[in-house]
């Protein structure tokens, strides 16, 4: 958290312009939103070829060959202040799902209500997870185990900006992971992964909310500050006898409460970006909830990366970047009634090269070393081809 802290500082030092000169932070579904105000119906989207092949010590591995996600998006604006997003994804060629679909009413110029389903806005990658806009093959691990990407669910909020503020706000209710469904979903591997619902018939028992404040006051820069609280759901609270004390006491133990914080920045300085993540999630009851299911959940998890990159053809119409990336991330940071995994405590470094050949067309290539707190090392070869239109 500390070299976080003084990276922020190090960008502030750096910047010395007005809130004037800076641009709204814009995401999927704002950009979709930004396009259809001139087109009735607009149609995009984005696709990631990979491959990937370890070359750890002097065993030999099978490469992977992967079309790993294809997304079409369409945008459709109904009259002047209410739209549609959606977003359809094929992932590995067979399975599929939707990613977006909200339904949004500009209020007033700077204010819009949205309801559907929506991403979670925490971190830098679950919003913002095209392959044209960050580097390296793969998205940052901390953004796979801690957050998790790409987390969305139903709900319904506001999102805005102030008028005389360089502040970007979001602020939405919505469903919540599923912990508990006949068995648990939460586990100390990968954290809150499995229990994305997705908006496929999702279970609901209580509301979680979630919100973001963006600053893009100082030239280059963009910071983050995310917050997600709520509570699981549960099957168990189906058909539950509201007076049954010991049938709600033994429900209770299928679910966890959480509360995830999320500190973000993208710098950049003409050819020099830097990009930083901390999240940080405390998670409550999981003694009761590992006890009734079986599980090895951490009490907490946390997670941060820190990348620079350098555009060795700015100015032009292409650009070249090669980057190196940290990453430190545990889902047994903390845990409660039973022994923290060394294996799950992780860090990776990311060192590589992404050439954009135009706008929205990109080729990478990276070398990943990774290390646990048991000393197993694994090093891969990465390579991918993203576009995005």
């Amino acid at each position: 958290m500390k070299k976080v802290l003084l990276l922020l500082a190090i960008c502030f030092a750096f910047g010395v312009t007005n809130a004037q000169d800076q641009k709204e932070p814009q995401s999927i579904g704002s950009t979709i939103l930004e396009k259809i105000k001139s087109e009735k119906l607009s149609i995009g989207g984005y696709g990631e070829v990979h491959y990937n092949q370890q070359i750890s010590g002097n065993e030999r591995y099978n490469g992977k060959m992967d079309v790993h996600r294809m997304v079409l998006f369409f945008g459709y604006q109904f009259n002047e202040k209410t739209s549609f997003v959606t977003e359809i994804e094929y992932e590995h060629v067979k399975e599929l799902y939707v990613e977006q679909a909200f339904l949004n009413y500009n209020i007033k110029p700077n204010t819009s209500i949205r309801g559907g389903l929506m991403l979670v806005p925490m971190g830098i990658i679950n919003e913002y997870h095209e392959p044209t806009t960050f580097n390296g093959v793969e998205r940052p691990s901390v953004d796979k185990y801690i957050v998790p990407t790409t987390w969305r669910e139903i709900g319904v909020g506001i999102t805005g900006r102030l008028a005389n503020a360089p502040l970007k706000y979001q602020l939405y209710v919505m469903n919540g992971f599923n912990g508990f469904d006949g068995s648990g979903k939460l586990r100390g591997s990968d954290g809150l992964r499995k229990g994305r619902q997705k908006g496929a018939e999702s279970t609901f028992t209580s509301p979680s909310v979630s919100a973001k404040v963006d600053y893009y006051g100082i030239k280059g820069l963009n910071l983050g500050l995310s917050g997600y609280f709520g509570k699981t759901q549960s099957s168990e609270f189906n058909g539950l006898d509201k007076d049954d004390d010991f049938a709600e006491a033994v429900a209770d133990s299928t679910r966890v409460g959480i509360s995830m914080l999320g500190l973000d920045l993208r710098y950049k300085l003409d050819a020099f970006q830097v990009k930083g993540q901390y999240i940080h999630s405390y998670i409550n009851d999981v003694k009761e909830y590992n006890d009734k299911t079986g599980k090895d959940l951490g009490k907490q998890m946390r997670g941060y990366y820190l990348e620079a990159g350098y555009d060795l053809l700015h100015g032009k119409e292409q650009s070249l970047v090669p980057f190196v990336r940290y990453e430190n991330y545990n889902t047994h940071h903390k845990v409660d009634g039973i022994t923290a995994n060394k294996a799950y405590d992780r860090e990776d470094w990311f060192v590589g090269l992404s050439y954009h050949l135009a706008k929205g067309a990109v080729v990478k290539v990276d070398y990943q070393r990774f290390k646990d707190g048991n000393d197993v090392k694994k090093n891969f070869i990465n390579c991918g081809v993203g576009v995005w239109f």
